[in-house]
């Protein structure tokens, strides 16, 4: 295991972030708009969410780079600003961390499906190469590769990532399958984390889907079948669409209450996905203290 990673956990759970894309919106990120495109156009607007996480009680804070790879980027024909826009991200939240947090380099899907064949495995390393590259040499202290679907896509990210030589962390969404304990593909938590432990990443884990109640199952399930820490950011509940606006029903109180039972499941990160914000940080803070 990673240094980093060791020393963070030697306190206990680590307490990471909460949303990202819906805390744009909220700052005015328009519908079609590129959300990574920000780091250059509006620097300060992004730069006030890892602020508010590190003040909530963040001691890992992501970046504004989730779909920063270029075959996300070139459908806002910003393919030829890869390097630009990632080791913006990473700065931003650099600076707004300062010695308090560590910031983990956000790295999220292609948006292409091999199964499809509308890309190769070898194009995605590339492409993540890239990506994770840039982040590194900006400074992120590791790489968090997030909310994939495709466990051959998410091997492409964790070879490229490992490349760095910077701590990597691997999620998967498993929201599909009669029980939703399935990846879209199929697969079950305990084949992810037998081909992510031996791909060598420093931790595992699952980002996204659904709310936090159903994330305890498969953690517990993902503690049966490795001894790596576990990474958990679950969702503020399933939105519903209320006149036109996507609304989370899961209150910070309600989300922190099963903090609990996901640090019992084996848990050593913690923190949100979709509809979370910096008041759920400080709900999980208090629960673990």
């Amino acid at each position: 295991m990673h240094e980093l990673i060791t020393r963070l956990m030697e306190e206990g759970p680590v307490i990471t972030d909460g949303a990202w894309g819906t805390e744009l919106i909220n700052r005015g990120l328009k519908k079609r708009e590129c959300p990574e495109l920000w780091n250059i156009k509006h620097p300060d607007r992004v730069a006030e969410i890892p602020g508010l996480y590190v003040a909530s009680g963040s001691q890992v804070v992501l970046t504004n780079t989730f779909g920063a790879n270029r075959f996300i980027l070139e459908k806002h024909d910003l393919a030829d600003k890869v390097r630009e826009i990632n080791a913006a991200g990473v700065r931003i939240s650099k600076k707004a961390a300062g010695d308090k947090a560590c910031v983990f380099a956000s790295i999220g899907p292609s948006g292409k499906l091999i199964i499809m064949k509308q890309v190769s495995a070898d194009e995605l390393e590339d492409a993540f190469s890239e990506q994770a590259q840039a982040c590194a040499e900006a400074g992120a202290d590791a790489i968090v590769i997030e909310t994939m679907i495709d466990i051959t896509e998410a091997l492409a990210a964790i070879s490229a990532a490992k490349k760095t030589g910077l701590p990597v962390v691997a999620n998967m969404v498993f929201d599909a399958g009669i029980d939703k304990d399935r990846t879209m593909m199929g697969n079950p938590p305990e084949e992810m984390v037998e081909k992510f432990a031996n791909a060598g990443v420093d931790v595992i884990g699952s980002n996204c889907g659904k709310g936090i109640e159903g994330f305890v199952p498969i953690c517990q399930r993902m503690r049966a079948a490795t001894d790596l820490p576990l990474w958990m950011k679950a969702n503020a509940g399933i939105p519903e669409i209320v006149k036109g606006e996507t609304v989370y029903h899961t209150t910070p109180d309600q989300f922190a209450d099963f903090v609990p039972e996901l640090i019992n499941a084996g848990a050593n990160f913690i923190g949100g996905c979709c509809g979370t914000n910096p008041d759920f940080i400080a709900a999980v803070k208090a629960k673990i203290k």
